[in-house]
């Protein structure tokens, strides 16, 4: 990566991370994937009963796989049949892993949801929330975050699950109400009420959508 960006990155992420803080939230920035994995498994602690929603970002640093490798409980939702059993265990789990569609410079973050098991568990359940967001989620202000979060994360997942909305043809939101809509629940998370709950780690690098 180019030094000018790698600066660019650092400072901008300092700047998201006292937003963060200013909001009752822990930030850290990890210079690349392997340092943003060391940081989470210093958060997670071993032992804990760990859950994710279905996050690229987390895959991505190698969290997912050093979860099921080591020495964690992890409750793994694409080995139950009754999903809803998987979302419901994920309420009382020690640590939920997931990212954030758009994160605002101040520490705004922005997730859109279809079945709405990730946002209620960011929301409120798990203890902890350790998020994984790469730099190319940083957006200016809410507006532009809830647009990115619109415009450039739900076009590509309902691509991804192979859904008919009109997002995954045109590749941008018409504010649909197609059966298959994947923006169902918004949720904009502004101040955590618990100290030491949420956990976002920003990484220097381009992760998830």
């Amino acid at each position: 990566m180019d030094k000018n960006i790698f600066h660019r990155n650092e400072l901008l992420a300092q700047k998201v991370i006292k937003g963060l803080q200013s909001r009752n939230m822990s930030g850290y920035y990890a210079e690349d994937r392997a340092a943003a994995l060391n940081i989470a498994l210093g958060l997670i602690g071993e032992g804990s009963s760990v859950t994710m929603g279905g996050a690229l970002s987390v895959s991505e640093i190698g969290l997912t796989d050093a979860v099921k490798a080591g020495n964690y409980r992890f409750i793994d939702r694409d080995k139950f049949t009754d999903k809803r059993e998987a979302y419901l265990q994920a309420y009382d789990a020690d640590v939920f892993l997931a990212s954030a569609n758009a994160i605002t410079e101040d520490g705004i973050m922005v997730n859109i949801d279809g079945n709405a098991n990730r946002v209620s568990a960011m929301a409120y359940g798990p203890k902890k929330l350790v998020l994984i967001v790469g730099m190319n989620k940083v957006c200016p202000d809410l507006d532009t975050a809830m647009k990115r979060a619109r415009n450039v994360a739900a076009p590509i997942n309902a691509q991804r699950f192979g859904l008919s909305t009109p997002c995954a043809k045109t590749g941008s939101c018409m504010d649909c109400k197609s059966p298959d809509t994947i923006c169902c629940q918004f949720l904009i998370t502004r101040f955590s009420r618990q100290a030491g709950r949420v956990h976002v780690i920003l990484v220097n690098d381009s992760l998830g959508f």
